[in-house]
């Protein structure tokens, strides 16, 4: 049963409330987690077109009967409810969207516009507005190749802003200058509208106007072969050579002056890859491809919606004139007002109509078929001995179901001091990075691992029995196997927890003793004893060896900042910021200590005076005698 906004209840929506305006929606379950995330230019309509619930097909009618409450967000234009719509799908993971399998970042040749000598870089960072990006590449070594080619003819700053500045003050340029791969804004060797034609030639080369890159390094080699200029004529022909082979990479496909992209769609049972070919000028400049969840009752069109979400946030460059598809899904003028409220001029998306559009299309059909063939073949190798190795675990522990969640939890300490817990999650067999979580012990005085164990865990299932909107993504999953590092006693106090917490019978617990890797179950007196070779204990092991290094990490990162909060406290220009960043890149005060005088002065972000005052701080005999 739906419950509106305004608390009435009822097996339908009091279509009042709802706004006849763009906007958001969302399903959410009995306990607010959100089960289905919609768009629509108008919310009252597309929510009245849900009842009554038997005209739809079955995944929806299943939304429907699941859903106990419905929220939307109201927006101004219908480009923000698609934005909204994918970042709200993005966060909660919805079980009932299209989800993004593939979430890996992607490199991009970046180039920010807001320095006075702007510099090229290779980043995988979030987009900044005042920074023009070119891609996203697949292979990050085609990207750093590419940007070595530009510099090799134009020669771009490459360094930070703070050696920049330093050598300014010096007046001397640094090495990169007098191999001419620099051409020296910082002693003033170059004026900045010199420097901004070299940007603009970079800019436009990565636009697709290769020709102009060619020809300009031509004409280089050229006038200094007759001003005899014979070292710099070797390095431009060396230049020319690389560009003319990362030009010669990219495939010609029609005269057309149309940037436009392509996606190419293919799917099997559970997931789809989608391929996307960048177009500028008559060329193919760059191709990637990521994967999506999809069973069979997902209409394509829901998958292109999808893709076309993850395309306007990866591509944050300019958008394109065209994007081709194979299927339109629906409300495409939503999309095409998303993408053009990027550009001044308007963007279209179309099924290819021309000859040479649809062998486009199929070409990037076919690199998403062959991809998704490769990643479901090397997937399905995994996924077997996962699966085997998860249903062996349920046997062997006496669980009525495999174990698709495990979590893991380990304490860590030194003689009572910073006590941290750690809880380490693992699902479907492979470690679930971003659901690992830090615990800082607060209420446990003196050695007490019991007394520790059950803070931690007590803090985490109380989290399981509150509404999961609003909850991150780790404490709103409720696990199928709870592991604790250790023997009886700490399987003890988890039963105690868990008890008390109301959530016996929710999910199964064990506790993996170390020495002997006996596994302890509740109910039983004598240990469970897995056959050595098994990938059932071969599962347990990794997650609990890893919730101790995780937990190990996370003490030593509290130890090292007192420590370093005592050791480099009241140095002249050392702020908090620094203090942490030196410990994040050198390790530790006896890494630190470790460093020459001459390391510490050559750190680029760290100023001289500072960097000095570092040494003496850590070497006391050093600074007395010098």
């Amino acid at each position: 049963m739906l419950i509106s906004r305004s608390g009435h209840q009822g097996p339908s929506i009091d279509f009042s409330l709802v706004p006849d305006a763009p906007g958001s929606y969302q399903f959410l379950s009995a306990t607010g987690r959100v089960l289905y995330v919609g768009k629509a230019r108008s919310l009252r309509s597309r929510l009245r077109s849900y009842f009554p619930p038997d005209k739809h097909s079955p995944k929806t009618l299943q939304l429907i009967n699941e859903a106990h409450s419905l929220d939307w967000v109201q927006v101004s234009t219908n480009a923000e409810a698609v934005l909204v719509e994918y970042s709200l799908i993005k966060h909660n993971r919805p079980k009932y969207n299209v989800a993004l399998r593939d979430d890996k970042s992607y490199p991009y040749l970046a180039i920010s516009k807001k320095d006075d000598w702007p510099r090229p870089v290779v980043t995988r960072s979030s987009h900044r507005r005042d920074t023009q990006y070119f891609g996203p590449y697949t292979n990050v070594g085609a990207v750093r190749e590419t940007l070595d080619v530009l510099i090799k003819a134009f020669p771009l700053r490459t360094c930070s802003d703070t050696k920049l500045d330093r050598h300014n003050k010096l007046g001397k340029p640094c090495l990169l200058y007098h191999i001419d791969r620099c051409s020296g804004p910082c002693i003033g060797a170059i004026t900045q509208d010199e420097y901004a034609k070299l940007v603009k030639k970079v800019t436009e080369f990565l636009q697709g106007k290769d020709t102009d890159l060619i020809w300009e390094l031509e004409s280089q080699m050229l006038q200094a072969s007759e001003n005899l200029n014979f070292e710099k004529a070797a390095r431009l022909r060396d230049a020319l050579a690389s560009a003319r082979e990362v030009v010669a990479r990219q495939h010609v496909t029609t005269k057309t002056k149309v940037d436009f992209d392509v996606l190419g769609l293919w799917r099997n049972e559970i997931e789809a890859q989608i391929e996307v070919l960048h177009v500028r000028r008559g060329s193919i400049v760059g191709t990637w491809g990521f994967l999506l969840e999809a069973n069979p009752q997902t209409p394509s069109g829901d998958l292109m919606a999808t893709a076309l979400g993850v395309l306007f946030e990866q591509s944050v460059s300019t958008a394109p004139e065209q994007i081709i598809l194979g299927e339109l899904p629906s409300e495409i003028e939503m999309y095409e007002e998303l993408f053009s409220s990027r550009t001044n001029r308007s963007v279209s998306i179309t099924v290819p109509k021309l000859e040479y559009k649809r062998k486009l299309l199929e070409l990037a059909t076919i690199n998403a078929k062959a991809n998704l063939d490769r990643n479901f073949l090397r997937f399905t190798r995994n996924h077997n001995s996962r699966t085997i190795a998860l249903n062996h675990l349920r046997e062997e522990l006496g669980m009525l179901r495999a174990p698709l969640r495990i979590e893991c939890y380990d304490m860590s300490h030194i003689q009572g001091r910073d006590y941290v817990g750690s809880m380490v999650v693992m699902e479907d067999g492979i470690l679930k990075k971003a659901h690992y979580r830090h615990f800082r012990v607060k209420t446990i005085s003196g050695n007490d691992d019991y007394g520790a164990m059950r803070e931690v865990l007590t803090r985490r299932v109380s989290r399981l029995s509150e509404p999961a909107n609003g909850q991150d993504g780790s404490f709103g999953n409720m696990p199928d196997l709870l592991v604790v590092d250790g023997g009886k006693g700490q399987l003890k106090v988890a039963q105690e927890v868990i008890e008390e917490s109301g959530l016996s019978g929710k999910f199964y617990l064990c506790s993996l003793a170390k020495r002997n890797e006996e596994v302890y179950i509740p109910g039983r007196s004598a240990p469970v004893i897995l056959d050595r070779s098994s990938g059932a204990l071969h599962l347990l092991q990794n997650v609990r060896d890893e919730a101790h290094r995780f937990a190990i990490t996370y003490h030593r990162k509290l130890r090292d900042t007192r420590m370093v909060s005592g050791v480099l406290d009241n140095l002249p220009g050392l702020g908090e910021k620094r203090r942490r960043r030196l410990l994040d890149e050198y390790g530790s005060i006896r890494e630190l200590q470790e460093l020459s005088r001459e390391v510490l002065l050559a750190i680029s972000w760290l100023p001289d005076s500072v960097g000095q005052a570092v040494f003496d701080r850590l070497h006391p005999d050093s600074s007395k005698s010098g």
